[in-house]
């Protein structure tokens, strides 16, 4: 899957929870409740690698790594969505404002593709 194949499947599941929410809660999450979701997650994320760095006890291994990663992912892509990034144009705008950054303190390689 591509990154706007990705978006897709973030939004279907988005759409599930709109609809689940306004049955049972009479709203949907605003922008400012799917920030806070992402930073629970991301708070979930870094329990779980204290526990597979082994600086803490946690249940859930290999899967729960797997989970929290994905579910940081969908936040990241809902966001992108609710605030009308261009996600993919973003990314490689960062990722070549990195390269030039990095290769200009003298490394050896050049973090571009290929």
């Amino acid at each position: 899957m591509d990154l706007n194949e990705l978006q897709r499947r973030a939004l279907q599941v988005h759409d599930l929870y709109d609809e689940l929410n306004l049955r049972e809660r009479g709203r949907v999450w605003t922008r400012e409740e799917f920030m806070l979701g992402f930073v629970g997650d991301v708070g979930d994320l870094a329990k779980i690698v204290m526990a597979q760095e082994g600086a803490r006890d946690m249940p859930g291994g290999r899967p729960a790594l797997e989970h929290e990663l994905a579910d940081c992912l969908w936040s990241v892509l809902i966001l992108a969505h609710r605030y009308n990034v261009d996600l993919n144009a973003a990314f490689l705008r960062t990722m070549d404002g990195l390269d030039h950054s990095i290769t200009a303190r003298g490394t050896t390689h050049a973090l571009r593709p290929g």
